[in-house]
């Protein structure tokens, strides 16, 4: 498949601002019809199996015999990968038919809904496997040291799309609240925040220019785009990463399922004067009863979600508590940056047992790349 070409820097404060749009924006589907119809089969070539999103390749067979090269877009690996999906699924050569939306502009591309390899039928959100979120085996409550025990590989709650009894509203929800909110026992009001798209903060003049200026980024040269890191507290949970905690003594390592990795320093009681800045920032932390609190400061200036823009005056805290019985753990975070907010950054998010092993998965952004020009090269 060809490559994405590189991305020109930005200028002034956009240089510092790039970042996602909203999740719906994120995961492509302003760049489709969803009113539009897709069926095609062919013949399948190839496949991009990444985040932030997987695409499927193959050649379509038109009335006259001619084959056009397709492309549609599938959800990200690291979901697919914890949905039972594998790259040996999509062999090539195999008969393929793709259900779904087309893209606006672009005819050789559409959005998957239901795909068929061979005899088998598989849709979007399909989970494959069994896998639950609670560990087994033998796991200590504490370690050693008489810490609360919370190494380990975590990962969000899969968020799938559900319909109400009717057909109509819902959306995005946790995967254990689909039976719910498709009985009508539940609604979308009570489904939790995600915490994907930042929270609600007042601005300075300053912030609110900051903001309006990310606005103004095309979609195709945001971070996310070049498939760099937005902050700590959005990409910890963001299209379901799975992330991994070691416990070291002296340190605690958080490795980012979004290829970020920090260190929480255990033994320093306060930040160093020379720290260099960068999207982690420095951290240090200590254990107030079973809660580990978590100091960061040092970040270079960026984003914290959604257009929510920081400057290098940000200064994070946040406060990480296992509930032992649901093996959820918890992270409550409060962000303050005076030069940008008026008031605190404030939320939470929830993480449980990973249901597929750590790792982190290649990174491309190919949304943007037009297939329907000759050869089916980008643009």
């Amino acid at each position: 498949m060809s490559g994405v070409r590189g991305i020109s820097g930005f200028i002034g404060v956009a240089a510092l601002l790039g970042v996602c749009a909203p999740a719906l924006a994120h995961h492509g589907f302003g760049r489709f019809d969803p009113r539009g119809e897709f069926d095609m089969e062919g013949i399948l070539t190839g496949l991009d199996f990444v985040n932030p999103h997987s695409y499927v390749y193959f050649d379509a067979i038109g009335e006259d015999g001619e084959l056009t090269p397709m492309r549609c877009e599938m959800r990200a690996a690291t979901v697919l990968r914890r949905s039972g999906w594998s790259p040996d699924m999509f062999e090539p050569g195999v008969v393929i038919r793709v259900v779904g939306n087309p893209h606006l502009d672009d005819p050789t591309s559409c959005y998957v809904e239901t795909l068929t390899l061979g005899d088998t039928e598989l849709l979007r959100y399909q989970q494959l496997t069994d896998a639950s979120q609670e560990f087994s085996g033998n796991r200590p409550d504490r370690l050693a040291s008489g810490e609360r025990n919370i190494s380990g590989d975590w990962a969000q709650e899969q968020y799938l799309i559900a319909r109400g009894p009717d057909g109509s509203g819902g959306g995005l929800v946790p995967k254990s609240m689909v039976g719910g909110i498709e009985s009508g026992e539940l609604t979308m009001a009570d489904v939790p925040p995600s915490g994907w798209g930042g929270q609600r903060v007042t601005f300075t003049e300053a912030g609110q220019a900051a903001a309006d200026a990310v606005r103004a980024i095309p979609p195709s040269e945001n971070l996310r785009a070049q498939c760099r890191i937005t902050s700590i507290l959005f990409d910890w949970v963001f299209d379901g990463p799975i992330n991994r905690i070691t416990q070291r003594g002296d340190t605690i390592t958080f490795e980012y399922g979004r290829d970020l990795v920090r260190t929480v320093y255990m033994d320093m009681d306060a930040h160093p004067a020379d720290i260099t800045p960068s999207r982690s920032g420095h951290s240090i932390g200590r254990w107030e009863g079973d809660t580990l609190v978590v100091d960061t400061v040092g970040f270079e200036p960026g984003l914290l979600g959604g257009t929510v823009a920081h400057t290098a005056e940000l200064h994070v805290v946040e406060r990480f508590s296992l509930d032992q019985e649901t093996m959820s753990l918890r992270r409550d975070y409060v962000a303050e940056d005076p030069a940008y907010f008026t008031d605190q950054y404030a939320g939470y998010d929830i993480v449980k047992p990973a249901d597929a092993p750590f790792a982190v998965d290649e990174c491309r952004e190919l949304t943007y790349i037009d297939y329907s020009g000759a050869g089916g090269e980008a643009e």
